[in-house]
């Protein structure tokens, strides 16, 4: 087993999860390979980290409110009048935001001068060259409608609505200025760990952009949540920035910076120097 292999099973491992014969193939692997008993390590303390965090404890009334909740919804429910075509129109118009009215008409003028020009290039040109360019523009105007959909999303009050807005990006084949500067702020703004942990994966399949690399470097003093901070510093040992190496080391110089986060970024600055 390789040390890639063994970094692949390390969860499973922890979880007791791997079969017999792949558990001891590991335990050999583990016996002769400080790099990955040290990566073990890191992960099991990520893994102590996370079970830290303190679970909610429901309220001894919680029940009780519960079923109160469901009769009051059933009475209204029960005393609600048949919904009409006003109703429809008025959640329609609470729904019709500025915004949003904008971005839709903007998308149908697209599409429309997408039709209009394939038309005129038809008529102009070969038949298999028109159809080629209108499939090239309807093609164009599909990314483009995607990008204004995810840039919408990103602003959404729901984590869940965000968390998807983001999982976009891997339908956006040519991402653009704008998309990369919604990621970065997502990443360094967003009140929610999960939404920053998706949004940095998406942003490290993009680390072949130049903006991105410097966004994300720009990023690491930012990050307040130990499981971003050790998370970015995986991704800058995967780019290989070593421009990363200097907001490394002052981050070491925080104060109350958490001991596993320490010990990552200490980890990252050898093996990025």
């Amino acid at each position: 087993m390789n040390c890639e292999g063994a970094k692949d099973r390390l969860l499973d491992y922890l979880n007791n999860e791997l079969p017999a014969a792949d558990r001891a193939t590991l335990d050999a692997h583990l016996a002769n390979c400080p790099d990955c008993r040290h990566e073990l390590a890191e992960t099991k303390q990520v893994w102590q980290l996370m079970a830290t965090v303190p679970t909610p404890e429901p309220r001894p009334d919680m029940r009780t409110n519960f079923y109160a909740m469901l009769d009051t919804f059933a009475e209204a429910e029960a005393a609600r009048p048949t919904r009409s075509w006003t109703s429809i129109l008025d959640q329609i118009k609470s729904f019709w935001t500025p915004t949003l009215a904008a971005r839709l008409a903007y998308s149908l003028l697209l599409v429309s001068l997408g039709v209009a020009a394939g038309y005129w290039l038809q008529q102009k040109q070969s038949p298999d060259v028109a159809y080629r360019q209108q499939i090239d523009t309807l093609s164009s105007q599909v990314q483009e409608m995607r990008q204004m959909m995810m840039l919408s999303m990103l602003e959404n009050p729901s984590a869940t609505e965000r968390l998807r807005a983001v999982s976009y990006t891997k339908d956006i084949s040519d991402v653009d200025g704008r998309v990369i500067d919604a990621l970065l702020t997502t990443l360094n703004n967003d009140p929610n760990v999960n939404v920053r942990l998706v949004t940095l994966e998406a942003l490290a399949d993009l680390g072949h952009d130049s903006r991105v690399r410097e966004g994300l470097i720009h990023a690491l003093p930012q990050q307040d949540s130990p499981l971003v901070q050790v998370a970015l510093a995986d991704v800058m040992v995967k780019l290989q920035e070593k421009r990363s190496l200097k907001p490394l080391r002052q981050m070491l110089r925080q104060e109350g910076l958490n001991d596993l986060v320490k010990s990552k970024i200490e980890q990252t600055i050898r093996e990025l120097s």
